[in-house]
């Protein structure tokens, strides 16, 4: 049984930061690429980051670029998402998801994910 687990998420003031961690299980994690995407209350989900299943390559929606850092560490079969610098429009339940793919790209798009955590709230005071 596949099973993603979002964990970090918290209440936190506009300009800190969080470390969001998803830690997988059931899946060889190596061989999936791996995004974080969100959702604002009212909004759909959106697309946030994503990593290749090498590690080479990684992916940014336009609205956290050089704010948040995704990465991935194999040997612990989690994905990160490091933010920073922290919006309250970066307000929302932050979900990780695993697609299997091969290659050195990943998809910023949700249709192409086929796994999903159950997701981690983060809400930013300002």
């Amino acid at each position: 049984q596949v099973q993603l687990v979002e964990s970090g998420g918290g209440l936190v003031q506009a300009g800190g930061s969080l470390r969001l961690s998803c830690a997988a299980s059931g899946l060889t994690f190596s061989s999936y690429a791996m995004g974080w995407f969100r959702q604002a209350p009212e909004n759909e989900r959106e697309f946030v980051a994503a990593i290749s299943r090498n590690g080479r390559n990684t992916y940014y929606a336009d609205s956290v670029k050089g704010r948040f850092t995704i990465s991935r560490d194999d040997a612990k079969n989690t994905v990160y998402l490091e933010m920073n610098s922290l919006k309250p429009e970066d307000t929302a339940i932050y979900f990780c998801a695993g697609d299997y793919r091969g290659g050195t790209l990943a998809s910023t798009s949700q249709a192409s994910y086929e796994y999903w955590g159950q997701g981690t709230r983060v809400a930013v005071s300002s």
